[in-house]
């Protein structure tokens, strides 16, 4: 998996720099470094699916170690994650690069605006977008305050006196917890998965403040999973292309429908986008 740091004082040539063993390969040249704008002489290249894995990574972490994998097991083999930290998130545009964005578990963040940023170049440029975990939660954050306006809300865990707690502790925790969620008829999860209920894995103990939900029920972040207790476990954002944020981690299960549905959304997006610049 490749690592991008918007600070680095790398060039944007260098930046653009494909990997040697592609030079080699394709072109037959030995050299590290071809600017990108060199492939426009070769159309037919296909350079794969390009993810923003939004996130600071560690390499302890399971679900960190598990992302790869479950990019890799998708039926597109070209799928690559590039981590990108959440502090160096300067501004969305960042991001433009990228034909999704993945913003992963892992709390608490280095800069939770940074994140909030990058979910809010999803949701307004239709960028495929999947929330897993602390992604799904920031989710609720970044609709309620770029959204609906509730500028204070906040997540308890960074800001436990926040004036909107939005996201505050689970009833229960389910760290390391298998469980049921009922997915919604019609929603992409249910779409991916093919089946109306499954047993998921949870590794977090924070969610949505119950105390909020009819507010955001009522906007087009639509519910499209609840576990046995009718707490929300899934969220998909209306009219978009694919906006899906989830409080369990599918990410642990390679191969994974839903990192799979993501990835094809991902595909999908990219060819628009080739298709608009020719």
């Amino acid at each position: 998996m490749a690592m991008w740091d918007e600070s680095s004082t790398a060039s944007p040539t260098q930046r653009s720099c494909l990997p040697s063993y592609f030079v080699s390969e394709y072109l037959n040249i030995n050299t590290p470094c071809i600017r990108v704008t060199f492939l426009k002489q070769f159309p037919a290249m296909h350079l794969g699916i390009k993810v923003a894995l939004v996130g600071d990574y560690n390499e302890t972490h399971k679900a960190h170690q598990a992302i790869p994998r479950a990019l890799a097991a998708t039926t597109d083999a070209s799928a690559e994650g590039v981590w990108v930290p959440t502090d160096s998130i300067a501004n969305g545009n960042s991001l433009s690069e990228f034909d999704g964005i993945w913003c992963v578990p892992g709390m608490p963040y280095r800069s939770a605006d940074g994140a909030l940023r990058a979910i809010r170049r999803a949701r307004e440029t239709r960028t495929p977008f999947l929330g897993t975990s602390a992604g799904f939660q920031y989710a609720f954050i970044e609709h309620a305050r770029n959204v609906l306006g509730m500028y204070d809300a906040d997540h308890q865990k960074t800001n436990p006196k926040a004036a909107t707690p939005l996201i505050s502790p689970l009833g229960c925790a389910l760290a390391g917890v298998t469980a049921r969620v009922r997915l919604s008829p019609g929603s992409a999860i249910r779409k991916a998965y093919g089946v109306p209920e499954m047993k998921v894995l949870y590794h977090c103990s924070f969610g949505l403040n119950g105390r909020y939900r009819r507010i955001m029920e009522s906007t087009s972040l639509h519910v499209t999973a609840v576990d046995d207790q009718d707490e929300i476990r899934a969220v998909e954002l209306d009219g978009h292309p694919f906006f899906a944020a989830t409080l369990f981690q599918p990410e642990m299960d390679a191969p994974s429908a839903l990192v799979n549905a993501f990835v094809t959304a991902c595909g999908k997006a990219k060819d628009r986008m080739v298709k608009v610049a020719s």
